[in-house]
């Protein structure tokens, strides 16, 4: 067990590094994972993760205190895990681990395409929505928040450890090359109602940026394209929210189809 009280130290500067540098965890391959429910989901996924980083006070007993026991770890004092700033409230325990690698796309399964979704809430958000309707493979388009970033893995609760993530990905070629229908949502005049609109096979859904939606080519490109029917006194949706909906549509669509 190695302990760690100073900011100086060679392993701190660079868990620092990786917890605020995207250029970073790329360079090195690697992510931080903050709490046990995080860590778990990596290594069922992908097996050890490299090391383990105990807050001092996290070892008196708890959760982590038994979720670390008989396994090698770093200790470090409780304002040096305060001060790694991975999340707003620090759970105690972080792990550092590799950055799984993106497999290729298929053309012809369920997929979800971001484009410029900026805000890291979101994105983890619409990662773990995609993965509880089963969906298993996410492209992210140039602009979105990174997905392996300490804020956007929070929020997607292991998600990332069952999708196939694609960042920087080309999401037209993607929708050209798409063998489904690819399905956007909109709130102009020509989009359809969500819950009338008609559908089978394979679905390709894209969500946009948090204020300016999804971009005009793509909508342009899309096969069809959706509006949530909103009756109350409001203009539109969480991007969150709107992926919600649409997503879980589908699912009871299919779930009902099942029974039929």
């Amino acid at each position: 067990m190695k302990r760690i009280e100073s900011r100086d130290n060679p392993f701190y500067k660079q868990l620092r590094k990786l917890a605020e540098s995207g250029r970073e965890r790329r360079k090195a391959g690697r992510m931080l994972l903050d709490g046990v429910h995080l860590v778990e989901a990596c290594e069922q996924a992908a097996g050890p993760v490299d090391t383990l980083v105990v807050a001092a006070s996290a070892l008196a007993g708890g959760e982590i205190a038994d979720f670390v026991a008989g396994r090698d770890v770093v200790v470090i004092v409780d304002a040096l895990m305060r001060d790694l700033g991975l999340v707003e409230s620090p759970s105690g325990l972080v792990a550092v681990a590799p950055i799984p690698p993106a497999a290729a796309v298929d053309p012809e399964k369920d997929a979800i395409l971001l484009d410029g979704v900026q805000d890291p809430g979101n994105v983890g958000t619409l990662l773990r929505t995609a993965a509880a309707a089963g969906i298993r493979q996410a492209l992210l388009g140039p602009g979105c928040a990174a997905a392996w970033s300490p804020k956007v893995l929070r929020a997607g609760q292991g998600a990332q450890f069952v999708l196939n993530v694609v960042e920087e990905a080309d999401v037209t070629g993607f929708m050209a090359a798409y063998r489904g229908t690819t399905v956007a949502t909109s709130l102009g005049d020509d989009a359809l109602s969500l819950y009338e609109a008609r559908w089978d096979g394979p679905l390709a859904w894209i969500f946009g940026s948090e204020g300016q939606g999804v971009r005009p080519e793509l909508l342009a490109a899309a096969g069809l394209r959706l509006h949530v029917p909103m009756p109350g006194a409001v203009e539109s949706l969480n991007v969150g929210a709107a992926a919600a909906v649409c997503l879980f549509e589908m699912v009871r669509r299919r779930l009902g189809s099942m029974k039929d």
